[in-house]
């Protein structure tokens, strides 16, 4: 047992552990919900440390010993934080998809004076970018979405052990492309709303030119916003559905951005 413990805190085994707990904590400070800004970052500093200490022996076998150097420790600390950076940012780019929807929706509703502060990115928020986003959040923890990144991690070290990573192969295009289609996917989320206010607007339009004594501009503020609502309600299956879709992509699109690595 003395034997066992002197070889835990050997230089060799902190080394790997130190840049097993960068790789983790970097993944911890890009997530969407772990890494927003109302969370503590001791609490943050604290869970990324506590879940290194239940990765590290799984993917130990992984971690080479490196020469204990400052340029080459340096080097390994600023990969594995980008690389841990980077399968954060592959799930944060869907929430920036729904939040996209929801400000396209809450400035067609008529909120667009109407700005919140999100704790989250430390901005102000339309109402409606804020309300998707809390939908989203609550659809990602009830479909345990945070248990991908969990095997994530796992996963990242048997294909991308320390050291590997090369940001000059068909990677950085393949976000690029992930990052495109969030643009696809906010369109999606907001298309039914859109049309039925796109039809509203064409309705009050004739109205106006039939009824030219009615006030159409203060007409149009609650009945967008009732509309708005109804339809975001009958379709919220529908958003679950695709949200689900997109949160079970995920880990398929981690293997392969990790292979593209």
């Amino acid at each position: 047992p003395g034997m066992e413990f002197e070889a835990l805190l050997s230089p060799d085994t902190l080394s790997r552990f130190f840049l097993c707990s960068v790789r983790v904590v970097s993944l911890f400070a890009a997530l969407p919900i772990f890494g927003s800004q109302q969370t503590p970052d001791r609490v943050r500093t604290g869970l990324g440390v506590a879940l290194a200490l239940v990765v590290f022996p799984v993917v130990d076998q992984h971690i080479p010993a490196i020469p204990m150097e400052p340029l080459v420790v340096g080097l390994a600390v600023i990969n594995e934080g980008l690389l841990g950076f980077l399968i954060g940012l592959m799930a944060r780019l869907i929430f920036t998809a729904v939040e996209f929807g929801g400000t396209i929706i809450g400035y067609q509703m008529g909120f667009a004076a109407a700005n919140v502060f999100d704790p989250q990115s430390q901005r102000q928020t339309s109402l409606m970018s804020q309300f998707q986003n809390v939908i989203a959040i609550l659809f990602f923890l009830a479909l345990n979405g945070h248990h991908i990144f969990l095997q994530a991690i796992v996963h990242s070290y048997q294909i991308l052990p320390v050291g590997n990573l090369d940001l000059s192969g068909q990677a950085v295009p393949y976000l690029m492309e992930l990052a495109s289609d969030m643009f696809a996917l906010a369109v999606r989320f907001s298309a039914p709303v859109l049309a039925v206010l796109l039809l509203s607007g064409f309705v009050l339009g004739l109205m106006a030119r039939v009824f030219p004594q009615l006030n159409v501009f203060m007409l149009s503020f609650p009945l967008n916003i009732g509309l708005s609502f109804l339809v975001i309600g009958l379709t919220l299956n529908m958003v679950a559905a695709l949200l689900g879709r997109e949160f079970d992509a995920i880990g398929e699109r981690m293997i392969t951005f990790f292979r593209m690595l």
